[in-house]
């Protein structure tokens, strides 16, 4: 059902837990299948130098939110805000059709964190394509 990827991140998660002094904070939620993930970031000099994260949720969306941290960390903002859903999938070597909206979900939440860090900084929020509402089945 999960690739040998999934199960790892599953079983091991990267980055799980919070980030005391995060400048920037995410929270999504699908309330369809119960999946929440909420994102840490600290950001310095436009780099994300730490990131954490917290998923409640099945096995592909801690898996999904543990491979995103890994794939944003030491990344520059721009660069985290670019990490499309597919990229998490593809790097997770491919999710079942029905969970590939945790990856949505875990692209969300990093913009999310991103405008959050923005908003607290005095800048404008970048626009939020928002996807996972069509995705649904």
């Amino acid at each position: 059902m999960y690739s040998d990827k999934v199960m790892d991140h599953f079983e091991n998660p990267r980055n799980q837990g919070t980030i005391e002094d995060a400048n920037g904070i995410g929270e999504v939620g699908n309330p369809q299948c119960g999946d929440i993930m909420k994102i840490y970031i600290k950001v310095r000099d436009d780099i994300i130098e730490d990131v954490k994260f917290q998923t409640f949720g099945c096995g592909a969306a801690i898996a999904s939110s543990s491979m995103a941290t890994e794939m944003i960390k030491g990344k520059t903002v721009k660069e985290a805000w670019d990490l499309s859903n597919k990229a998490v999938a593809e790097a997770l070597e491919g999710l079942p059709p029905q969970k590939l909206h945790c990856s949505v979900l875990a692209e969300e939440v990093i913009h999310k964190a991103i405008n959050d860090y923005r908003a607290k900084n005095g800048l404008e929020p970048w626009e939020e394509k928002g996807g996972h509402q069509e995705h649904h089945h």
